[in-house]
């Protein structure tokens, strides 16, 4: 079993493959293309979700068999790493195919908006980008652009740093409620109101006062939070030293 720095996806295992060789052909059947295995792999996610997903299944879906996938990946951890990476490089495409935005502000919303429209795309993929950093070729691109447009922007290493990665984070938390449990919660949000109109005013009074708008959307509950984050962040650039 590979030590933890050596695990798919991490940093170290990250930077003994890229730029590494593609595998030669040997023996028996050829190895199947990367790029068509990992296609393949992100719809059989989209499907049964990761946890769900096997090196069988994918074999099956690519009709080949469980020994040739193995020649080219080491398993389904390296798989879902690919993935993810994938994932990120569809953030990146749909950005640039939508031009540059004018200000680092109008950077970070068009940055967490479009990750959110892949999650969403994408909801049975969000725990791929749980417990560890994307490190990938594609997730690297991204926050190249990102740090870029922020630094430009005026703010410090560190508040560009920081404002990278809680925006990210932020991103998947929301992600998460994407999931076929969250969204059937999100759509209960009548009996929700009924609910809390129906309270006794004089133990409830602020739940009754604000009954007709609880509970928002998750897009409306998503931009408000996104607007917060970008006026703190803007607050303390405007109170940084020189």
């Amino acid at each position: 079993m590979p030590d933890e720095v050596d695990r798919p996806g991490s940093p170290r295992w990250w930077s003994a493959r890229l730029g590494a060789a593609q595998p030669t052909a040997g023996r028996g059947r050829p190895p199947v293309p990367l790029e068509r295995i990992v296609d393949a792999a992100l719809a059989l996610v989209d499907e049964v979700g990761a946890q769900e997903f096997s090196m069988r299944a994918l074999a099956e879906r690519l009709g080949s068999s469980t020994a040739t996938l193995y020649r080219r990946v080491s398993g389904k951890d390296e798989i879902l790493t690919y993935v993810a990476d994938r994932l990120l490089g569809e953030v990146t495409a749909i950005g640039r195919a939508r031009g540059p935005v004018p200000t680092w502000e109008a950077a970070v919303i068009a940055g967490a908006e479009v990750l959110f429209e892949v999650l969403r795309a994408h909801p049975k993929a969000v725990v791929l980008f749980l417990g560890h950093v994307p490190a990938g070729p594609n997730a690297l691109r991204g926050r190249e652009s990102a740090l870029r447009a922020l630094l430009a922007g005026g703010l410090s290493p560190e508040l560009a740093a920081l404002t990278y990665t809680a925006v990210a984070r932020y991103v998947i938390g929301f992600g998460l409620q994407l999931s076929e449990e969250a969204l059937t919660a999100q759509a209960t949000a009548d009996d929700l109101r009924t609910l809390y109109r129906s309270l006794d005013p004089e133990r409830f009074p602020a739940t009754v006062s604000v009954a007709d708008v609880l509970p928002q959307s998750l897009a409306e509950e998503f931009q408000f939070g996104l607007g917060l984050l970008v006026d703190g962040v803007r607050r303390l650039r405007d109170g940084q030293p020189g």
